[in-house]
């Protein structure tokens, strides 16, 4: 088993006090990318979120930052300021693969969403291969 791999279960095994506090976080917007060609988070990931301008249809960044090992991105958008509207998270998908050195057909991937009620949580995953990619609306 190569040490990466490793490394990736240490993580799921260590830190089960881990998941309490993503649970506390004060963000009604989570992400997970998951890498489901090798069976393990997407880590390391970069990652934007922005909103639309409801009227000039411009988008704002929100948010940048990167996966954790877990291929999780605390921290996104505080309940204040989650507001109705169109949202976008840009992947970097190439850098990502690349960094496995390995090459991907997409080179991002850009979900975009309507989010009609704040005050309900907003779960968007990523399940990432290197020709293929879905994602769903989670809770």
């Amino acid at each position: 088993m190569s040490a990466y791999r490793l490394q990736q279960l240490k993580g799921h095994l260590v830190a089960e006090n881990k998941v309490a506090s993503m649970a506390s976080s004060p963000s009604p917007l989570t992400t997970h990318v998951l890498n489901t060609a090798m069976g393990i988070p997407g880590s390391n990931m970069t990652l934007n979120l922005y909103r639309q301008d409801p009227s000039t249809k411009a988008w704002s960044s929100i948010f940048t930052g990167t996966t954790n090992d877990d291929g999780r991105c605390p921290g996104l958008i505080t309940k204040q300021t989650f507001t109705p509207g169109v949202y976008k998270m840009h992947f970097d998908t190439a850098q990502y693969w690349e960094s496995l050195g390995q090459a991907s057909f997409y080179p991002y991937v850009e979900i975009v969403f309507t989010i009609n009620d704040p005050s309900q949580k907003y779960h968007v995953p990523l399940l990432l291969s290197r020709f293929s990619y879905s994602t769903y609306r989670g809770s």
